[in-house]
Parts: C-alpha cells; sequence; structure tokens
C-alpha cells in the first residue's frame, strides 16, 4: 500500500483487497459477464491488533498481511482509498485462509 493513504483497522477488523476474475480466457478471448466465475477471495492487505477478551486479554487476529483468504458471499465493509476499493470484515467473518 505503498503511496496510499494508510488505513490501520481497529480491533479484530482485516482490510482486503479482493482478487479479480481474469476477463479473458488462456486463449485470450475475451469472456462474457455471465461466464466470469464470482470468486470470494482476496489478499490481506492490513489487520487490527485484535480483540480483548472479558478479562482484558488480548486475542490477535488468526490472519496475517500477505494471506489469501476465502470471504462470505455477503458482508464486510467496502473502502475507497485513493481511487482502490478494499472491503473490511471481521476477523470471525472470514472463512478460511487458502494455500497452495
Amino acid at each position: 500500500m505503498s503511496g496510499l493513504k494508510k488505513l490501520v483497522p481497529l480491533l479484530d477488523r482485516v482490510l482486503v483487497e479482493k482478487i479479480t476474475p481474469p476477463a479473458k480466457s488462456v486463449g485470450g478471448v475475451l469472456l462474457p459477464e455471465s461466464a466470469v466465475q464470482k470468486i470470494n477471495s482476496a489478499t490481506v492487505v492490513a489487520v487490527g491488533p485484535g480483540r480483548r477478551t472479558n478479562t482484558g486479554e488480548l486475542v490477535p487476529v488468526s490472519v496475517k498481511e500477505g494471506d489469501k483468504v476465502l470471504l462470505p458471499d455477503y458482508g464486510g465493509t467496502t473502502v475507497k482509498l485513493e481511487e482502490k476499493e478494499f472491503h473490511l470484515y471481521r476477523d470471525d467473518e472470514i472463512l478460511g485462509v487458502l494455500t497452495e
């Protein structure tokens, strides 16, 4: 996020940038919007410090910057920073971490 305004999420929130599906096939053919799969994955851009329990203990966020994550179909808050669109989710809303 160099050169951009930096947003540091609070509590257990996670700032992500959604991965855009390819608009062309491997052979270079433009795909109609109906043929493009809806991908609910994103890259974690920033994370908050975590949430506090009733006893004041800090529970850290379960993902880190750079992780590829699976998002729910609905939820999150859209945030625009210098013409780029990001989304804020609570840590417990994130469905999982994608690994290769």
